[in-house]
């Protein structure tokens, strides 16, 4: 039996709006002990969070090391580059969290890195001339996730990837990206799940993060046609999922 490393932005939910079948797919998966971890691209949320939109949703039974955001990875990720380093952060709460959690300073003055995420209230133009400024200074530019969109039950919002590009048309300079499609970010959510990258099956809605991304860590991958990307947008791949349903509903681990 496959262990599962599942998405939930277009995967679980959409916005505030929990997808039809989400609630009985994670039972099934508890019911059978398939060993599982949800791993979504938004930086804003907690784990905690998480586990509490859930259980809003009527999802119950799961705790916060079901859980890791890019948000985390980030944070582990620029731990393992420099302890006890600073950086300036255009993000959410989820974000300057992790930071702190692995000692990280937050600062605009000479940080180390440029850390920057989705925010529905942290990006105009002075945090945009700040953060050009500290980057063309020297700071490295670090990005937590390269999503344009998210899903929500209103239609598509912008996310992390349009803060990004305006950084990068204002400098001249890419950021390092460490959430999906890096395969990092899906290494590092086997390690924490304990399972080989073989054993273990990437669900999500986005070709270009998710499955691009399972795929390059080793894993099978699996597209669900319930967030971003639809059916007639496959043959734009140069690559395909193992399997393709239109939502979790459709899909029993066991039988895979």
């Amino acid at each position: 039996m496959l262990n599962v490393i599942s998405d939930m932005d277009g995967v679980i939910y959409r916005g505030s709006q929990l997808i039809d079948g989400a609630n009985d797919f994670i039972a099934r998966m508890l019911a059978q002990r398939v060993k599982f971890l949800f791993l979504t691209n938004n930086s804003e949320q907690t784990p905690r969070d998480l586990v509490q939109k859930l259980e809003r949703l009527g999802i119950q039974g799961l705790c916060e090391e079901n859980f890791i955001t890019s948000a985390m990875a980030t944070a582990m990720f620029l731990k393992q580059q420099k302890s006890e380093a600073s950086a300036y952060v255009i993000g959410g709460g989820g974000l300057i969290n992790e930071l702190y959690n692995v000692g990280f300073t937050i600062t605009q003055n000479n940080p180390d890195y440029v850390v920057v995420g989705k925010t529905s209230t942290g990006f105009n133009f002075e945090t945009l001339k700040t953060a050009t400024a500290l980057i063309n200074a020297g700071a490295k530019f670090i990005g937590t996730n390269p999503d344009m969109v998210d899903p929500t039950e209103h239609g598509d919002e912008p996310a992390a990837g349009a803060i990004l590009a305006a950084i990068e048309a204002a400098t001249g300079k890419k950021p390092y990206i460490i959430g999906k499609p890096n395969s990092l970010m899906m290494m590092m959510a086997a390690k924490k799940l304990g399972v080989h990258p073989d054993e273990s099956l990437m669900i999500g809605d986005r070709m270009d993060t998710d499955i691009q991304g399972g795929m390059e860590a080793g894993m099978k991958t699996c597209l669900v046609l319930s967030g971003v990307t639809k059916k007639d947008d496959l043959d734009a791949y140069p690559y395909r999922p193992d399997f393709v349903f239109d939502s979790v509903a459709g899909i029993d681990v066991k039988k895979l």
